[in-house]
């Protein structure tokens, strides 16, 4: 702000919050100073000293932050206060109470040009829209929080969780190559900077992991995983380290290391507990569903994923409880139940996109094309293979490309179309 806007503006504000007092230019003034001063200064004629600003606050009962710059006494840690709440909201309520707090908070933020304030305002939005499956419009909030802090000056580790939300709603939009990127690139240049801020490299390492998975790069996300073990005890934030636990446990899957993988989500469970964090814990609930029945143990497994969609359900985190649906109808459908796993797909399709959810989408449609075989309707089964292919090509995620293929493959064989399944397979391979 220029010199001359500053005085206009202090020089306005004397002259409202005088206004509002009822006092004339002479009760502000007295005793140490004239009311011809006072007029000169909400002229904007005069930038007042700190001396004069004290005085001016304690006569017009403000605090002299409040005089100087506008905003109310304490409003700052007021929002930060609120914006905790808005957090709680979101984890224990759902995204539509919480979505409604963090507008406001915005609002008020935008007024008082807090910096970091709005750009916090913005992450909570850009979570809420995510939750809510609303990737387009979270991706949008994430790179305004990122830009609002490029313009306030922040340094990068403080723009680290605005670049992770953006990576997120590209990789859950099935844009797993540019979610890599993203996550990359930011660790690329925390290294080469020398920034070594544990938080914001936990936080990449662990977002990194479920992308790599989704590639088919096992190998990169147990180096991803490593790391983050490794940051851990030196992390500020336990629910990223909570996050990080269960993150690292899809790694630990992909090594046959069962139990190791359970006792990772065990931890990350209670730290969620202890924090209250309602959607983390239903996400501990679908990945350890998830270890069981990797495990085989399969009606622990249905029981822990109904629990989790319980809960999903409950905050309306509607895109994640759609794909936690596709995997808990996997287990239904193992356990015999496929008439229900079938009805528990169908409800949710209309969920899932080539935009939202592309790799669980895949999934459902995979799993109906088997279920279709089971029934022996090939043609119905053929359909949802070919759908859940282009989905997996479009997201990039090699290792569930190569076994969609073979199924395709197999089943184009047995219909003697040798040449189609010979692609089916090069495809895959």
């Amino acid at each position: 702000m220029g010199d001359r806007d500053d005085r206009n503006d202090i020089g306005r504000r004397v002259q409202r919050l005088r206004a509002e007092r009822g006092m004339t230019q002479r009760q502000l003034a007295e005793p140490a100073y004239t009311p011809a001063y006072i007029s000169t200064l909400e002229a904007g004629r005069v930038r007042p000293s700190d001396e004069a600003l004290r005085h001016l606050a304690d006569r017009l009962g403000v605090g002299y932050e409040e005089l100087v710059t506008g905003r109310p006494a304490r409003l700052a840690t007021d929002l930060r206060l609120r914006l905790t709440e808005a957090q709680r909201t979101l984890a224990t309520e759902g995204a539509e109470q919480a979505a409604a707090q963090y507008t406001g908070l915005l609002a008020e933020a935008e007024t008082y040009e807090l910096a970091e304030e709005r750009a916090a305002a913005l992450l909570g939005l850009g979570e809420c829209a995510v939750e809510t499956g609303e990737l387009a419009a979270g991706r949008q909030y994430f790179e305004r929080a990122e830009q609002c802090l490029v313009d306030a000056g922040a340094p990068l580790p403080a723009r680290v969780p605005a670049l992770r939300g953006r990576a997120l709603a590209h990789y859950l939009a099935g844009e797993l190559r540019y979610a890599v990127y993203l996550l990359e690139s930011t660790l690329d240049e925390l290294n080469r900077g020398g920034l070594h801020d544990p938080d914001a490299l936990l936080l990449l390492y662990a977002s990194a992991i479920g992308p790599y998975m989704d590639m088919g790069a096992h190998a990169r996300a147990a180096q991803a995983a490593e790391l983050a073990l490794a940051l851990a005890p030196s992390a500020g934030d336990p629910a990223l380290v909570a996050r990080m636990h269960r993150s690292v446990a899809r790694t630990l899957l992909a090594e046959g290391r069962l139990a190791e993988a359970d006792a990772s989500l065990a931890k990350a469970a209670e730290l969620y507990r202890t924090l209250q964090l309602g959607t983390e814990l239903a996400n501990c609930h679908w990945m350890r569903g998830y270890v069981c029945a990797q495990n085989g143990e399969l009606p622990r497994a249905e029981a822990e994923m109904r629990e989790a969609l319980a809960m999903l359900s409950a905050t309306r985190a509607a895109l994640y409880s759609s794909q936690v649906a596709v995997e808990l109808a996997d287990v239904l459908h193992r356990r015999g139940k496929s008439e229900e796993a079938a009805e528990l797909l169908h409800g949710v399709l209309d969920d899932l996109s080539s935009e939202r959810g592309a790799v669980h989408s895949a999934g459902a449609h995979r799993l109906l094309g088997i279920i279709a075989e089971d029934a022996r309707d090939t043609e119905a089964a053929e359909e949802h293979y070919v759908r859940a292919l282009s989905l997996l090509e479009r997201a990039g995620a090699a290792g569930d490309l190569a076994d969609l293929c073979r199924l395709l493959g197999d089943l184009l064989r047995r219909t003697g179309r040798v040449e189609a399944a010979l692609d089916a397979y090069r495809t895959g391979g």
